[in-house]
């Protein structure tokens, strides 16, 4: 894939890119490694410092940000500059709390050790590899920047071919805040050439968003080389509505949590899994809602659903909904690639859904919602559990215990009650099963690449 910024909303090659030869990713390497070995000496004053400033330049260059992100992946203008201020807000709190987290823990009784004193203490790991989606072109890197240089680690990032424009705005931010030359660079490569960045002994270490695939080989090359691995990959995130729900809030939380970012994100919800007794009634609401959604332009002020980010994933969009089609489900609204411009593909609504078809285990990664009826608490389990992913969940209900059969039962790594799944930096994000390993955020996403050392003195 070249690396090109090509708009979805108008299919035309704004900018190419010349990818990096083996000596740039050399001397990229090395120049990481190097100011790895400087940034691990400093202080936590002076690396928040530095991480304030940069929040400070993102908050100061929003607009133009938020306009580079939604020409490159098609966000609508106001979820761009919303992005983009959650990044600030990302480095403040680590900024604020890394040495917290790092903290020296001493055993408080040493003695039961054989020891005067005794406990553990946080250490950066070196330079860690970062291997980046387009869908959140800037959150999804500084959600593991700022806590990987607070913590004294050094970056490399990979992203996406599609962003080159946002990779290369990152690269050159935290070095303009002040941290060493190299602390945090940007690789413009392709997917063949990060095998060999990984088995290079400087790297220590790799973080991957991305598709199941994707994972799975860059988790085998870091499992060949011993190297640490965090991976967050794909999800069909739940969205269960029990009896006892605000109905309308549930479907309008359903309807943003299904086309927030163009329905594009891992932890959008996909699969809406709705007891028999509300189902007709939010079937038709919800039906109605997505129908009603503005589709355009994503600069103008009024759309609401953009484009999706390329060509390919739209394909592969209509091919799910085609697959359902064929196989019996019922299409409620949407389901039809449009003529024109652009990679648009309108929100779209499937019922009838039986184990026959694609879109019951694979991911929707676009503005398409499945539907589902559910008898009783443990069959709406049942169905939520029945895919390999286990990102995050929703649940609604204002009934005690059904919210902690829920909260028992759901095979995920979170459980977001009469609401949508967010990431917040104080708390941790991840999943498990074929959504991948590890945690970003919160204090354990900054331990996730230190070196927990043991101290024990006689």
């Amino acid at each position: 894939m070249a690396i090109a910024t090509i708009n979805p909303t108008t299919g035309v090659t704004e900018q190419t890119f010349e990818p990096h030869d083996a000596a740039e990713i050399e001397r990229r390497i090395a120049l990481a490694d190097a100011a790895y070995r400087a940034l691990r000496l400093t202080s936590f004053t002076q690396r928040a410092e530095w991480m304030r400033a940069a929040a400070d330049l993102i908050e100061q260059e929003v607009d133009d940000v938020a306009r580079l992100l939604t020409l490159e992946m098609g966000k609508p203008l106001a979820q761009a500059k919303g992005e983009t201020l959650k990044c600030a807000k990302n480095m403040r709190f680590y900024a604020d709390n890394a040495e917290g987290f790092l903290a020296y823990e001493a055993l408080e009784n040493p003695a039961a050790v054989n020891a005067s004193r005794a406990g553990a203490r946080y250490e950066p790991l070196g330079v860690v590899l970062a291997v980046m989606p387009w869908n959140y072109p800037l959150w999804q890197v500084v959600r593991f920047a700022a806590p990987a240089l607070m913590a004294g680690n050094t970056g490399l990032l990979k992203h996406a071919s599609n962003v080159p424009q946002s990779a290369l705005y990152l690269g050159s931010l935290f070095e303009r805040a002040g941290f060493p030359d190299g602390s945090f660079a940007t690789l413009l490569i392709g997917s063949a050439e990060v095998e060999a960045v990984l088995d290079d002994w400087r790297v220590k270490a790799v973080t991957l968003t991305g598709s199941e695939p994707a994972g799975r080989s860059v988790a085998s090359i870091a499992g060949r080389n011993i190297k640490k691995a965090v991976l967050e990959l794909g999800g069909s995130d739940p969205f269960i509505v029990m009896p006892s729900a605000d109905l309308e809030k549930a479907v309008a939380t359903a309807v943003t949590a299904r086309t927030q970012n163009n329905g594009q994100s891992c932890i959008a919800a996909k699969r809406f899994i709705v007891h028999t007794e509300i189902y007709d009634a939010f079937t038709r609401l919800f039906t109605e809602q997505m129908a009603a959604l503005v589709i355009g332009d994503p600069f103008d002020a009024a759309t609401q659903v953009g484009p999706l980010a390329t060509k390919s994933g739209r394909d592969d969009l209509a091919e799910l909904v085609d697959d359902a089609r064929m196989n019996g489900a019922s299409i409620l609204t949407g389901g039809t690639t449009p003529d024109g411009a652009g990679w648009f593909y309108p929100p779209t609504v499937i019922a009838d859904l039986h184990d026959g078809m694609r879109l019951v285990l694979e991911e929707a990664f676009g503005p398409v919602a499945t539907l589902y009826r559910a008898d009783t608490r443990e069959e709406a389990a049942r169905i939520a559990n029945q895919t390999t992913f286990g990102l995050s969940s929703a649940l609604w209900t204002t009934d005690a215990d059904d919210e902690q059969f829920f909260v028992d039962e759901l095979d995920a790594g979170a459980v977001f009650i009469n609401g949508m799944t967010v990431s917040y930096p104080e708390l941790p994000f991840g999943g498990i099963k074929d959504s991948g390993y590890g945690r970003e955020l919160a204090a354990a996403g900054i331990r996730e690449f230190c070196n927990l050392k043991t101290v024990w003195k006689a």
